[in-house]
């Protein structure tokens, strides 16, 4: 479940492995079609970080696909990803953090938001999807299958699954995953994007910092 793969802005074809298990993450394939969106917007030129201590999910799904946009010159630039979305989720411990490097007269300037620090609180989110460069964590899954067709991801009989992000563009016919729940524990990962129906910010902190400082 964990790759990084940098591209430009030409994309033909590419796979994406992405590895889960029930104890780590285990392999798959993703394939996707020349200019296949994860998000439903243009990206910024900037990757953030996130950690945090357990993410619990129902009805998970994955699939590859490409986010778009421009990086800091504002050249084109396209990034794969591996999509991760939720119907629902909860976050304990969340730390986002990005750094903006080169500030006139200043550097690099680094902004932290921490939320959900009291396990009896956590973060909270419905329809989230994550467009994720890299990913480390600890994984447990229910009910999984392996090999589906991102077109096919919502089950039919469930009316809680989800399947490839609405407003999105993927391979229907490409390579990707489901299961009823996911639990991700000590997760830190590097994304593009994250999109929510709603996504509410328990004890929310944010912060602005000289340097860098990041989550992990």
């Amino acid at each position: 479940m964990s790759s990084q793969v940098r591209g430009g802005t030409r994309w033909k074809r590419f796979a994406l492995v992405m590895v889960p298990s029930v104890v780590a993450t285990a392999a798959v394939g993703v394939g996707l079609a020349q200019g296949a969106l994860a998000a439903s917007f243009s990206v910024s030129g900037q990757s953030f970080k996130v950690s945090t201590d357990k993410l619990e999910g129902e009805n998970f799904v994955q699939y590859g696909s490409v986010a778009v946009g421009k990086d800091l010159e504002g050249k084109e630039a396209a990034h794969a990803v591996a999509v991760s979305g939720f119907s629902s989720a909860t976050i304990t411990n969340m730390c986002q953090s990005v750094v903006t490097p080169k500030v006139p007269f200043i550097g690099n300037v680094s902004l932290m938001l921490n939320a959900g620090t009291n396990p009896k609180k956590p973060v909270e989110a419905t329809n989230l999807y994550l467009d994720v460069a890299q990913l480390d964590a600890d994984a447990a899954f229910e009910n999984i299958d392996i090999g589906v067709a991102a077109g096919s991801l919502k089950k039919p009989n469930k009316p809680g699954s989800i399947g490839i992000q609405p407003g999105t563009q993927a391979k229907e016919e490409g390579f990707s995953q489901r299961a009823d729940k996911a639990t991700l524990t000590n997760v830190k990962q590097t994304a593009w994007a994250t999109t929510a129906g709603t996504f509410k910010l328990s004890d929310l902190k944010l912060r602005l910092h000289t340097g860098v400082k990041e989550c992990f």
